[in-house]
């Protein structure tokens, strides 16, 4: 699918500087084209296969579609949570044993109305401003521009004490990046679609991760059979649930969940460390 670019240690340290300062980055170019079009081509067969319908609300979008629960849809699937170009990223933001809250895509018609201002940790009511919990990766299948409704967001909002309130009319920035390109940001920012006035769709990755001692927005534990997860690299395995948070949280009579998939692996249990 393309050769995969990995970060250099002074991208890695800019990326992270500026979604600490600002709330977001931008990295540029990061998919190669080819994995760009057998996503997109995977996304149109599937909005197809499953039906998928239109959102039923002005939040999701009566002229969205969105296909939710990703890794359990096609193994294409797989290489975006784990990508090198962006989970290290995601890493700095939150940690090393952080979980994938999300996988879904997103297609975005003529006629959407641009979306409500939001942030995407709100769920999870922690207080504001406090240490990042929910962090997102919006990976760009075609480009995102003002006129076809690219990412608004509000610079600097990460710190502000609460999300956005009904009514709420700060100035925003429209994202605008090219196809293969990868919006990074804190979840506490203040964000939303924007409207789409071209004539043109446009498609979307929505990669959400979120601090492991979090609830997932999606149940992928269930959503995903055992018989995918098993040839999942072990690294994602670890990052939809099959795994413990600093040894402890999430534990299975005393092992890690991995152990469930790979019988012959070591976990380092807290109270083995503990012990020692």
């Amino acid at each position: 699918m393309g050769e995969i670019r990995t970060l250099s240690t002074s991208e890695l340290d800019a990326y992270a500087a500026a979604i600490e300062e600002r709330g977001y980055v931008v990295a540029e170019n990061v998919i190669p084209r080819s994995t760009v079009e057998s996503l997109t081509a995977t996304i149109d067969r599937l909005l197809v296969d499953l039906d998928v319908p239109f959102g039923d609300n002005a939040f999701l979008g009566r002229h969205t579609r969105r296909i939710f629960n990703l890794l359990a849809r096609d193994p294409v699937f797989r290489s975006i949570p784990i990508h090198p170009g962006t989970l290290p990223v995601i890493e700095r933001v939150l940690d090393d044993q952080c979980l994938l809250s999300s996988l879904t895509a997103a297609e975005m018609n003529p006629g959407q109305e641009a979306q409500a201002l939001h942030s995407d940790d709100a769920s999870h009511r922690l207080q504001r401003p406090g240490p990042p919990s929910v962090a997102v990766a919006i990976w760009a299948l075609t480009d995102f521009t003002r006129e076809n409704g690219g990412t608004r967001l509000v610079p600097g909002s990460h710190r502000f004490d609460r999300p956005p309130r009904r009514g709420d009319d700060p100035e925003t920035v429209s994202i605008e990046m090219s196809a293969g390109s990868v919006l990074l940001y804190n979840a506490s920012l203040w964000h939303g679609g924007g409207a789409n006035r071209s004539s043109a769709r446009r498609i979307a990755i929505v990669c959400n991760y979120c601090a492991g001692y979090l609830r997932q927005e999606e149940c992928q534990l269930l959503a995903i059979p055992r018989a995918q997860v098993e040839e999942f690299e072990p690294r994602l395995r670890r990052l939809i649930g099959y795994s413990t948070y600093r040894g402890l949280l999430g534990h299975i009579d005393g092992e890690s969940p991995e152990s469930l998939i790979d019988p012959t692996i070591e976990t380092d249990m807290v109270w083995r460390r503990i012990g020692r």
